[in-house]
């Protein structure tokens, strides 16, 4: 950007030195931290490595100005002193612009539980990053200026990209100070009507997190033998791989042995490792691959649900629901618990939006029940323990022994074979040893009854309740949620001492969106009281944050224009463009002032043609360092926002309305800041009507 406005490659040697130090001081301390160099943590480097070189360029941009003004006057006074002089002009400002950037994010430190975690460290890396760019822009900047902005200065008025960009602009700032009220009429107008626009928006709380894999999860009723669950596996393992983009496929059904698996054998995890994007079939995106999957493995009575393995266990562990929607319901009888859940599948079935939805059988569990015959037990000198104890050892075996195989140890359990207790009336052909040491058939001591009752019960906060899952495609979560608690409110009534509860991410987006109600305020209150620290002045610093209505045409069109939903990526995004948006105000303000106060110290301030010049020479003549900035910004934002793979697509989110926003903002401020200046400042002049201003106040 430097060498393209400035025709100086030693200039571009100050950033380029800055920003490294920058980023690596910026380094320690997260590693005083114990945070990790993750996805997130370096994202946030990545958003700000754009704006972290503003202050450099606005700096080296301000110091050719002034080597051509001393070269121009005859190198009157020391090189040095312009150099210094180039600096003062525009380090406060730049410094509170940078520190504006990095205060506007706090309010990310203020998000909670799931949210909180994901975004802090990508918050403390953009905190840390723009604050040493502050800071060494005030130190670091001016020493590595001194050293490298030496030899001749090309004039502006010789370099073909600035003197192409200020013919181009000066009839533009000359149409908006004579029409300026309808330059800023023009400009609501088109703020207003970004207002439908992002009424249409979906909103979800985060876009998915693509890990490279994808977990298919369907749920059998309960009571699926394990031969049964075999072979239903195996084959939907099977249509998963006949599909191009699949490389493997891992099923589970059941609970793996181990403690912490509480998995019932009608729960099925598949884990589908996908090959690189690169080789998928053309056209392919993952929301067409999960559809093409879904087609080859409907089972029935078995409804799909897909997701992310690492989300999902999140997702688990947090929620209890493994699916982006849950609905719990809660009450106190399981039968009418179960029949509820049963009720809201069904409403759930006929809203736009609806994959799959599975409400859990909590009562469908088949047992069976060893009923004790005490007086025939009693007859034979039994007790109930030695019945049990024998039921036990035949039916789920015992350990008797333990073999040693170097440092392994295994343990040895001893139990009936599968021929002699696989139906009722097999075991009740186990015979029980008396204490005559008579052998009794179990049959005789105890009646053998099949009975449904719950496979698992439970409970959160003293309740019992019973979960629905849904699986939601091709529709924002808040839009679907609020269509399914309509259907469900319309065809569901529940007694007495029954409710329901909507979890899963929907939880996670209400909390969000209560928290940001309070964070984006406070961010746009932050950033104004750091703009009038700055200025010391309430007008100067509303002008600056009109830019933020501004960035907000760009921002809501290229989130419609890539069909993202608003999420908490978003705004993130939108946040963070708020410091940005607060730079170049800064910035567009500052030229205009300067030029405005270097023509009213001269004299030459007498009335509205000259106010009119002076707008012109402060924007467009000083637009090389605005389009520097700008194309900085863009620069570093771009690469993100085409930016593909793991992680890709919440950056994508944080970075769509950044890129927007400060397009926008750019231009409308390129047109409209001058035409409020202008209206601002002539309040102190005489008017000439010969000057033909039109309509202009």
């Amino acid at each position: 950007v430097i060498v393209v406005f400035l025709l100086h490659f030693r200039s571009a040697l100050v950033p380029i030195l800055t920003l490294p130090v920058a980023v690596l001081l910026a380094f320690l301390p997260l590693r005083a931290q114990g945070l990790t160099a993750n996805i997130m943590s370096l994202g946030g480097i990545a958003v700000a490595i754009g704006a972290m070189v503003d202050a450099s360029i606005i700096m080296v941009e301000n110091v050719h100005k002034k080597l051509e003004s001393w070269e121009a006057g005859g190198r009157a006074g020391a090189r040095a002193e312009a150099i210094v002089q180039g600096l003062q002009e525009v380090g406060r400002p730049v410094f509170f612009a940078l520190m504006v950037i990095t205060v506007s994010f706090l309010p990310i430190f203020t998000l909670e539980a799931t949210e909180g975690r994901l975004f802090r460290p990508l918050a403390f890396t953009k905190t840390y990053s723009m604050f040493f760019a502050a800071l060494l822009a005030v130190t670091l900047t001016p020493a590595l200026a001194s050293w490298f902005l030496r030899g001749r200065i090309r004039p502006e008025r010789e370099h073909p990209v600035s003197r192409g960009l200020a013919r181009a602009y000066t009839p533009v700032v000359r149409f908006s100070v004579r029409h300026r009220r309808a330059v800023v009429i023009g400009a609501l107008l088109l703020v207003l009507a970004t207002v439908p626009l992002y009424l249409r928006l979906g909103s979800e709380f985060m876009p998915p997190l693509n890990e490279g894999t994808i977990l298919h999860m369907p749920t059998a009723p309960p009571g699926m033998s394990a031969t049964e669950a075999g072979r239903v596996l195996q084959y939907m393992d099977g249509q998963l791989k006949g599909v191009p983009e699949v490389q493997t496929v891992f099923g589970k059904i059941g609970r793996a042995r181990t403690a912490t698996d509480p998995a019932p054998m009608s729960m099925v995890e598949t884990v589908v490792t996908l090959k690189p994007e690169s080789e998928w079939r053309p056209g392919m995106t993952w929301e067409r691959l999960i559809a093409d999957m879904d087609r080859r493995v409907r089972v029935p009575g078995m409804p799909n649900i897909w997701w992310m393995p690492i989300q999902t266990r999140n997702e688990m562990l947090a929620t209890g629901v493994r699916s982006a929607v849950g609905v719990k319901v809660y009450g106190p009888d399981l039968a009418t618990i179960e029949r509820l859940s049963v009720d809201v599948e069904r409403a759930l079935q006929d809203v736009p939006g609806t994959r799959s939805a599975y409400a859990e059988r909590i009562t469908g569990g088949l047992f069976l029940d060893f009923d004790v015959d005490r007086t025939e037990a009693a007859r034979y000198g039994l007790t109930v323990a030695d019945v049990q104890d024998v039921i036990e050892t035949a039916v789920g075996g015992v350990p008797v022994s333990q073999t040693v195989e170097g440092r392994e140890r295994y343990p040895i359990n001893v139990r009936y074979a599968r021929g002699f207790r696989e139906d009722p009336e097999a075991l009740g052909r186990i015979l029980v040893p008396t204490p005559t040491g008579a052998q009794v058939p179990l049959a005789q001591l105890a009646r053998l009854q099949f009975r449904t009752g719950p496979p698992m019960i439970q409970e959160e906060d003293g309740e019992l309740f019973g979960l629905v899952s849904v699986d939601v495609a091709n529709r924002p979560l808040a839009q679907y949620v609020h269509d399914a608690q309509a259907a469900v409110a319309d065809q569901v009534i529940l007694p007495p001492r029954y409710r329901l509860d909507w979890s899963g991410q929907f939880e996670y987006y209400q909390r969000a969106a209560r928290r940001l109600a309070f964070v984006v305020p406070l961010t746009l209150l932050l950033v104004f009281g750091l703009l009038w620290f700055n200025t010391r002045s309430v007008t100067e610093s509303a002008i600056v944050m009109l830019a933020v209505p501004f960035s907000l045409v760009g921002a809501v069109g290229i989130l419609a224009l890539l069909g993202y939903h608003l999420s908490v990526a978003v705004w993130v995004g939108m946040i963070a463009l708020a410091g940005l948006d607060a730079e170049t105000g800064v910035l567009m303000l500052l030229y205009l002032k300067l030029a405005h106060r270097e023509r009213e110290a001269q004299g030459r301030l007498r009335d509205r043609h000259d106010l009119e010049e002076a707008v012109v020479e402060g924007a467009a003549h000083r637009i090389r360092p605005k389009m520097m900035t700008v194309c900085a910004i863009l620069f570093g934002l771009l690469p993100i926002l085409l930016g593909h793979g793991s992680g890709a697509d919440v950056m994508k989110r944080i970075a769509a309305p950044m890129v927007g926003g400060v397009l926008t903002s750019f231009l409308l401020e390129l047109i409209v800041y001058p035409a409020i200046f202008a209206g601002w400042k002539a309040r102190r002049l005489p008017a000439r009507p010969d000057l033909g201003y039109g309509n202009a106040p």
